[in-house]
């Protein structure tokens, strides 16, 4: 596996014109985001990346989680290079000061996580899951739930989880059984005692952190069917006491761990709580609003998934353009010198490092404007809010999909030795494929975007930004003709087309969507490197940007009839006979 590089400059480029992070620092909460600090954060973390988590990428990938005796192991260094990132205060950087954090926008802690992921994706979902139980905790706990939990959640100290899924709630979460029954006398009255069993927990055991701080969605007695009887609790690893220390061990377990295609060193735990009937958790918010203060977490969540789609593309590109400048084969077609010569000299070799640059260059783009956008809601922007949200299935789903193809493309690029594992190539493609799956599978990212989000604003939100990007886009006319279709194809949606219909073409309308605001935020980093921004993408920017226009976009504005298409063919035969 070759040596990963850390992508700063596209970063920087990105957090600059995409994020608009200068802008974000003429704010008091975000002043110390000033260029220098940005500057020293992604080099910092770019260099702890390359230095600390990448050497144990193809390790954890061979070696895997174990489970022995109720504890999980990570190969030797996972522990050391966790403490070290944990020391260095990377976990910190957008935690809220009065728990110990920086305050720094999200978009840097994206930037953390960023490159954390490109150069070990499998270990990365440690902080990332963390990320999102400081965030449920931060908004829905109380007073004294934050202060026993957050500093040291903040700090990566302890690191926390988000248990959903059970064996017959899979994405239909209001199936869950798990359940919470209050204690009303001894030590624990007031809390509940947590029971049942939670599938698919990332990092759900492990000893890296000294703590495992778990959130638990669970129904009360008497709760209604469905989700609106589910509440939220925080059930601890280790009891907390008053003094901060750690008492005894709570009544869980990780049953057994997920045999995987990828992303082995991320221990996948089936979880039970409560088999001797003291597992103690305690209450989050309202009783029955536990779904919706589990989606505070989940958004930031689904937004860092999304970046997993970069993660894997960036690691997965590196990789193959190394073995497409080294691997010699064959003259160059046409040329009277019959001298092999590198792959990356064939058109097609060309064709498909330049669609796998400009795919990881333009996520990247998309997932930091969606990053500004989080950090101007932050502020109040309320207008930059909800076009966040609009941001956010469109950033899950397509980025993972093209993290996905990217990672396709780079095994074809090394060919028979793509197959092979001892390149290593094939497992960015393995590690890639749970992205498009969970936080909320990309077809559910679709008909949230088809049936929420474009009611935002009255339908006026989408419109709105489309509208953007209609003027923003003179220089480019396939763009510009492409937001115009996503915007008459919302308003059809919203006025004219059917549930089914609209559901029945949500993923090619979300691809459309996305495509049109990615183009977007590239069309603009190629007006700032015109203008003299990151000198030392001046050749290749603008060539990248212009395969995307003249590739990408096209290819999604074909999607247009698609999405048009109705959900009768769907439904033409009958489930018997589509599954005979």
């Amino acid at each position: 596996m070759s040596q990963f590089t850390p992508a700063t400059a596209d970063q920087l480029l990105a957090l600059t014109v995409n994020t608009g992070i200068a802008e974000l620092a003429q704010h008091s909460r975000f002043a110390a985001a000033e260029d220098d600090m940005v500057q020293a954060i992604v080099e910092g973390i770019g260099a702890f990346a390359a230095g600390e988590f990448a050497p144990l990428n193809r390790k954890g990938d061979l070696e895997g989680a174990v489970l022995a005796d109720g504890v999980v192991t990570l190969p030797d260094g996972f522990a050391e290079a966790y403490r070290a990132y944990v020391e260095q205060g990377w976990n910190a950087i957008s935690g809220a000061p009065e728990f110990g954090g920086q305050g720094l926008p999200f978009a840097l802690a994206c930037n953390v996580l960023e490159n954390l992921g490109s150069a070990n994706m499998a270990f990365t979902l440690l902080p990332m899951l963390s990320v999102g139980a400081v965030e449920a905790l931060d908004h829905h706990g109380s007073e004294a739930q934050k202060a026993m939990y957050l500093p040291k959640l903040v700090s990566g100290e302890w690191s926390g989880t988000m248990n959903l899924t059970e064996p017959q709630a899979g994405s239909d979460v209001g199936a869950l059984r798990t359940t919470a029954t209050p204690i009303e006398d001894g030590e624990h009255a007031g809390k509940f005692r947590i029971a049942g069993q939670k599938i698919f927990i990332t990092w759900g055991e492990h000893e890296l952190a000294e703590n495992i701080i778990h959130l638990v969605l669970a129904r009360l007695p008497g709760a209604p069917e469905g989700s609106r009887g589910i509440s939220l609790f925080v059930v601890p690893k280790y009891f907390v006491m008053d003094d901060g220390s750690l008492g005894v061990r709570n009544d869980l377990r990780c049953a057994s761990l997920e045999h995987k295609l990828g992303i082995m060193a991320s221990p996948t735990c089936v979880m039970s709580y409560g088999d001797n009937g003291q597992c103690i958790g305690e209450l989050v918010g309202e009783p029955h609003r536990g779904l919706a203060a589990m989606f505070t977490m989940m958004n930031s969540a689904r937004i860092n998934v999304g970046s997993q789609g970069i993660q894997v593309a960036e690691r997965a590109m590196q990789q193959a353009l190394t073995f497409a400048s080294e691997r010699i084969q064959s003259a160059r077609a046409g040329s009277p010198d019959k001298t092999p010569v590198a792959i990356i000299e064939h058109p097609d070799v060309r064709r498909m490092a330049l669609r796998m640059k400009a795919l990881t260059e333009g996520m990247r783009a998309l997932y930091y404007y969606t990053a500004g956008q989080v950090d101007r809601g932050q502020l109040g922007d309320e207008a930059a809010a909800r076009r966040a949200e609009i941001l956010v299935p469109l950033m899950k789903a397509w980025a993972t999909d093209m993290g996905c193809e990217v990672a396709s493309i780079a095994l074809q690029v090394h060919g028979g030795m793509g197959f092979i594992e001892e390149t290593g190539a094939a497992q960015h493609f393995r590690d890639a494929r749970i992205a498009p799956i969970y936080e909320g599978t990309n077809g559910i990212q679709a008909a949230d975007l088809v049936t929420r989000k474009l009611g935002l604003g009255n339908g006026d939100d989408f419109a709105r930004l489309m509208a953007d990007i209609v003027a923003d886009s003179e220089d480019a006319p396939a763009l510009r003709a492409l937001a115009g279709d996503c915007a008459q194809l919302a308003a059809w949606m919203r006025e004219g087309a059917s549930l089914d219909d609209r559901l029945a073409g949500s993923v090619p309308f979300l691809t459309m969507s996305a495509v049109a605001v990615t183009g977007w935020q590239l069309l603009r980093q190629k007006r700032a490197v015109a203008g003299g921004a990151s000198p030392a993408q001046a050749a290749t920017k603008p060539v990248t940007v212009d395969f995307f226009l003249a590739h990408v976009v096209p290819e999604a504005a074909g999607l247009k009839s698609s999405v048009a298409a109705g959900a009768s063919l769907l439904y033409t035969l009958s489930a018997e006979q589509l599954t005979g």
